[in-house]
């Protein structure tokens, strides 16, 4: 069993930045392909972006290119979300996930096996 703790969101203003960060429990953190959704209210949960086991290999919503930049630190069993140049359609609860397939990069929500709680980001215009 894998417990995820996602924190760092918050109230800021178009244009800021916040980085998310998601702990998570057991041993087998490394092994796992980590991913980004987000719901926005009265939406489907969406993908936003996920990382390989290695940290080698990244994928991007369209709608975050260039903005977000997904990382882990295997060694501190974290996944980290930069998220610069805010937009007020950013504004969700965001959730990390884990997906126990190994080497493959998946945007399907319920193709990821654990799940945080979330945390909320909200972005002023």
């Amino acid at each position: 069993q894998v417990q995820l703790v996602e924190s760092g969101g918050g109230l800021v203003q178009a244009g800021d930045s916040l980085r998310l960060s998601c702990v998570a429990s057991g041993r087998t953190f490394s092994s796992f392909t980590m991913g980004w959704f987000r719901q926005a209210p009265g939406r489907e949960r969406e993908f936003v972006c996920a990382i390989a086991w290695s940290g080698g290999s990244t994928r991007y919503a369209d709608s975050v290119k260039g903005r977000f930049t997904i990382s882990r630190d295997n060694a501190k069993n974290t996944m980290y979300l930069q998220m610069n140049n805010l937009k007020p359609e950013d504004t969700a609860a965001y959730y990390c996930a884990a997906d126990r397939s190994f080497g493959v990069l998946r945007t399907a929500e319920k193709l990821y096996d654990y799940w945080g709680q979330g945390t909320q980001v909200t972005v002023s215009s």
